[in-house]
């Protein structure tokens, strides 16, 4: 099983999408094994886009990041980076396909709704900086049915 790393930004809680960025997400048959509201403070988003440091367009993202709640979720299921990838859609909403999350939703290029892990090394590296591991729960797969363990 694979984990990941979601994050609704500032302008999907603005515009009320969580659920249904969040829905969408379940529907492609990933589970939710951890998620909590919270509101980012300098430190946790220049370590979460540490990879676009000194690029001019860093100290913009970190004050859109910083600006209002996200709410950050992590899925797991078989190739959860690349699902979520998929349902997301291009970074630039103009570029993303019709029946993405950005595609049907997103605005622009700056504010565009949500965050997803790019590969399974990253989401591992973003999901301690959001999450302590008792904060996730696991599934197992009992017949028919997912179970939680305890």
């Amino acid at each position: 099983m694979e984990r990941t790393l979601v994050l609704v930004k500032p302008d999907g809680i603005q515009r009320g999408l969580a659920g249904e960025i969040i829905a969408r997400i379940e529907r492609r048959g990933l589970r939710i094994v951890g998620m909590k509201m919270l509101r980012m403070d300098d430190a946790l988003a220049k370590r979460h886009y540490g990879v676009h440091e000194g690029k001019p367009f860093f100290a913009g993202l970190v004050r859109f990041i910083t600006s209002g709640p996200v709410l950050a979720a992590v899925f797991e299921g078989p190739r959860a980076v690349q699902i979520v990838r998929n349902t997301m859609g291009k970074t630039d909403p103009l570029d993303s396909n019709s029946g993405t999350i950005r595609g049907d939703l997103g605005v622009d290029m700056g504010r565009n709704l949500i965050h997803g892990s790019d590969s399974p090394e990253n989401a591992e590296l973003e999901i301690a900086n959001f999450f302590k591991p008792d904060e996730l729960v696991s599934y197992k797969r009992d017949v028919d049915q997912w179970i939680i363990e305890t």
